[in-house]
């Protein structure tokens, strides 16, 4: 029999425990070393300064040189020694004379007997402390010589303490050290034992070596195959290919996680069969060069649709392409100048002009470059864009093609605008025969083919996935037309041309990229919610955006969240984790979590995604990633604000009667760093307080101190008769800097309040026959109201939200009904159990609740309070746009659906 506990310690997680407990050991065990030895060392230390202060100040006493010169020292001497050494609370002082014969001592029988202990350094003038075993035992004592005016020694004194009571000390601390470092060695186990419970559900138990084989067995099993296999999700997702799938369909490394139209390369006609999600049997399809067969079936986990599967087979037969050597060797040796003579400098004309010069007459007779006009600005073009005609070069001067310099608006039948939107080669083999190239311009178009011009490659610029413009290749004096052979060279030298011309514009637009990245990444239009009025302002630094942000998100039960944050860094990077953590925010807000539980998984991503830069190789990509943010959920029924923030500057509140505060509110650390909880505050905000959010931009710079900053905000604030809007203004005109280093962000949000006549609560009796009483309750208030249309759908939520939470709940359960924008529904109790959404079979007694409730509301959910839960419910007020009415044919149509429903296989139920 195998032991559980073994087995356990043999899995990834078990290991990891085991490996973390054993680290927190030996910490806590150096650590307890470290302060015993520090604390006897001080102890000693302390021993031996104590014993020369009272030597000295014992030696230099007046009195003390006539006593040594009396005819009796001891009589004198004796009981001043005894009472200083009480008062002074070492153990010893003795008194001698320069020969070490005691005046004084605590035990006097030891008095008149030599001192035990070094007294030469004494004699020499110097202060001496040693450790000896005295009268007393181990000592500590100092020996201070008595020097008489002209410099004689006259005496000695010496002070001491017995090694007994110094290690006492120690002692005494020795509890409060092993108290100390037993509660940390406890709290690191039981943080460590939920990490690994977590990370064995998350390796279901596996071993290392399990882990590893089942690994190397799916990746042999996948890429070893002769068969491509794609798998896509319901979303059109390409969520796998293999090796033979990358290699049949030409698919580019970056191709899983993008949609199937969104994968470049990808043939339009595989594309379509993967969107349609049909199942698909031994069909062949042509994908370029090659006939495919494709098989493809859905995938139904549970019951329900979630993707198809693909597998690819080659079945074309192998070409065996030919060509003359003398051919393969010309157009290497052009591939080899181009690679010398195009990108000599930065400048996208020169660039454009050694394209020209390198192709003709190698290529062909005569080449035109037309750029898009945004890439001669160093912008990034867009579809459509017109084209100047940025340099010609041919065998002749005579010819009549556009000038160079002229704007080209191309007509969409032309090859250099299919080119252009494309991003493909275009290969025009008879220009007299090409409608679509003549439509352009007739009567220049019958000059260029009366000219003898009669072929084309239009080979479009394209850098980094960006067309830029399009490279015309024309042919007089061949008498044959370009091949394709050709058309593959003319967009190999193109190619290299668009490097070089993409890489001279780059710069120029990458502020404007970041900045465009990052107000679009903003909210740009608020949210309707009636819990504040918000005002807010977002500037960008002048030398580079950031990744600051801010946010008002609504919540169930008329609630609102208000979140504001700064992403250390500047640039693009900065400003798409800035859309990551943003987008992050909104996801967990849709749990109801406390602002300290938000800021707990915003804290694990941040600390994933540093780890994710830190795994690809990248040298500026690395470093600690971090970021700031403060998160607050304003409640207008309660009239409450819980807060919590990491690293970020603290808020401020302006009460109504312009008292402007600075929230104490624990600071936490900044996201990413890890290990240490958030604090969150709570706060009471009257109707017409504004809670003001911003970012360390607005009030740091370099020529004032932050907290100049800060006080400079609260003399802005301090104004309660002014909306939102007008105390942004003020905020902006005295804080704002000329020249912004740091983004700048600012939210303010002035509170209103849900009053008692939009609330309705009552106390459930925890008893199934109370749940028509509720029913009725409501139904007054609704009519109360004047929302009687929603009397049939809240009544029967009510009723299942009530009988719920009495079946399997607990007490004490309460409804309550909100009429903001939206009627909300909610019912109380002290179970933290959630519900789940199921479907029932028609065999079945119960099941259907929650699928009445999300059918009959606009949306529903749970949050979790610290008494228990609430489940609640919204629905459209009448006369919303886009809101129904639910009447009693929908109830039935309904339960038609249900039992419909109930057919397939149950789903998870739940309380």
């Amino acid at each position: 029999m195998r032991s559980p506990l073994g087995t356990r310690f043999r899995s990834v997680a078990g290991q990891v425990f085991v490996l973390q407990v054993a680290i927190v050991v030996l910490l806590a065990t150096a650590a307890l070393l470290a302060l015993v030895l520090q604390s006897r060392h001080d102890s000693d230390r302390e021993a031996r300064n104590r014993s020369v202060s009272v030597a000295q100040t014992f030696a230099h006493s007046l009195g003390l040189q006539d006593a040594l010169a009396s005819p009796d020292p001891s009589a004198v001497l004796q009981p001043v020694a005894e009472a200083t050494r009480k008062a002074a609370g070492v153990d010893f002082i003795v008194v001698m004379d320069t020969e070490g014969i005691r005046y004084t001592h605590p035990q006097p029988e030891r008095i008149g007997k030599r001192f035990v202990g070094t007294i030469e350094p004494s004699l020499a003038g110097r202060t001496y402390t040693e450790s000896v075993d005295g009268p007393l035992g181990k000592e500590i004592q100092a020996v201070v010589p008595v020097t008489a005016p002209d410099g004689r020694v006259v005496g000695l004194v010496s002070a001491g303490l017995t090694v007994k009571n110094v290690t006492g000390v120690v002692d005494r601390q020795l509890p409060v050290i092993l108290l100390a470092i037993a509660t940390g060695l406890a709290l690191a186990t039981v943080g460590t034992a939920l990490i690994s419970r977590r990370l064995r559900r998350q390796t279901h138990g596996l071993g290392t070596q399990e882990m590893t084989r089942m690994y190397e067995h799916h990746d042999a099993v996948l890429h070893a195959v002769r068969e491509g296999v794609l798998i896509t999700d319901r979303d059109g997702r390409l969520v796998l290919a293999n090796d033979e799938a990358a290699r049949l369909l030409g698919l580019p490394e970056d191709s899983e996680g993008r949609g199937i139209g969104d994968v470049p390369g990808l043939d339009r006609r595989m594309a379509d069969l993967l969107l349609s999600g049909r199942e698909a049997t031994d069909e062949v399809l042509e994908c370029g060069d090659r006939l495919l067969v494709v098989n493809q079936r859905l995938t139904c986990p549970r019951g329900r649709p979630a993707g198809t599967v693909v597998t690819i087979r080659d079945s074309t037969e192998m070409q065996v392409l030919t060509s003359r050597a003398e051919t393969a060797r010309r157009r290497l040796k052009l591939l080899y100048d181009a690679g010398g003579d195009i990108g000599t400098t930065l400048d996208v004309v020169r660039t454009a002009e050694e394209l020209a010069t390198v192709a003709v007459p190698r290529l062909a007779d005569y080449v035109t470059v037309d750029l898009a006009e945004a890439v001669l600005d160093g912008d990034e073009p867009g579809p459509g864009a017109d084209m100047r005609r940025t340099a010609v070069h041919g065998i002749r001067t005579d010819h009549p093609l556009y000038p160079r310099g002229r704007l080209i608006d191309f007509l969409p039948s032309t090859p250099q605008a299919r080119g252009y939107g494309t991003g493909r080669a275009e290969l025009v083999p008879d220009l007299a025969d090409a409608p679509g190239w003549h439509a352009q311009d007739p009567p220049r178009a019958r000059a260029i083919v009366d000219y003898g011009i009669h072929s084309l490659i239009a080979a479009p610029l394209t850098a980094r996935g960006v067309v830029l413009g399009v490279v015309n290749f024309w042919r007089s004096r061949k008498p044959e037309p370009f091949d394709e052979d050709e058309l593959s060279l003319a967009e190999e030298l193109v190619a290299r041309a668009a490097i070089s011309m993409d890489n001279a514009r780059r710069y120029t637009r990458e502020h404007a990229l970041a900045e465009t990245l990052q107000r679009s990444l903003l909210p740009r239009a608020l949210p309707e919610q009636s819990a504040v009025d918000v005002a807010h302002f977002y500037l960008p630094a002048q030398s580079g955006v950031g990744g600051d942000w801010f946010d008002v998100i609504p919540l169930p039960g008329s609630r609102v969240a208000l979140v504001v944050g700064d992403v250390v860094g500047h640039g693009l990077h900065a400003a798409a984790t800035m859309g990551r953590l943003r987008t992050a925010v909104h996801n967990f807000s849709t749990l109801d979590l406390p602002p300290d539980e938000i800021l707990a998984r915003l804290d694990d991503l941040v600390h994933r995604i540093d780890h994710d830069r830190e795994g690809d190789g990248d040298e500026a990509a690395g470093g600690v990633l971090g970021a700031t943010c403060l998160y607050a959920v304003y409640d207008p029924v309660s009239r409450s604000c819980t807060m919590a923030r990491a690293g970020h500057l603290p808020p401020l509140v302006v009460a109504p009667d312009g008292t402007t505060e600075i929230v104490d509110l624990p600071a936490g650390p900044p996201l990413g760093l890890g290990g240490m909880p958030f604090e969150t505050a709570e706060l009471h905000l009257p109707e017409g307080s504004q809670l003001v959010l911003y970012t360390d931009g607005l009030v740091e710079e370099r020529s004032r101190d932050i907290t100049e900053g800060l006080e400079l905000l609260r003399t802005a604030l301090s104004h309660p008769d002014r909306d939102p809007q007008e105390s942004c203004r003020a905020v902006l005109d005295i804080l704002l800097p000329e020249r912004p280093t740091d983004d700048v962000a600012l939210l303010i949000a002035r509170t209103r309040t849900l009053g008692p006549d939009r609330v309705a609560q009552w106390d459930v009796p925890f008893e199934p026959s109370q749940v028509a009483a509720q029913r009725s309750l409501a139904a007054k208030k609704l009519d109360e109201w004047g929302l009687s249309e929603l009397g049939f759908a809240t009544e029967l939520i009510l009723s299942e939200l009530i009988t719920n939470a009495l079946r399997h709940g607990s007490g004490p359960v309460r409804m309550r009904l909100l009429y903001d924008h939206t009627l909300t529904c909610e019912v109380w109790d002290g179970s933290s159990t959630a519900p789940h959404l199921r479907y029932a079979a028609t065999t079945d007694e119960g099941g259907r609740g929650l699928f009445l409730v999300a059918q009959l509301s606009e949306h529903w959910g749970t949050r979790y309070t610290a008494e228990g839960k609430v489940i609640w419910a919204e629905l459209d007020l009448p006369g919303a746009e886009g809101a129904v009415e639910p009447s009693l044919a929908a109830f039935l149509a309904l339960d038609e659906e249900l039992e419909k429903a109930g057919q397939g296989e149950p789903a998870e139920d739940g309380a």
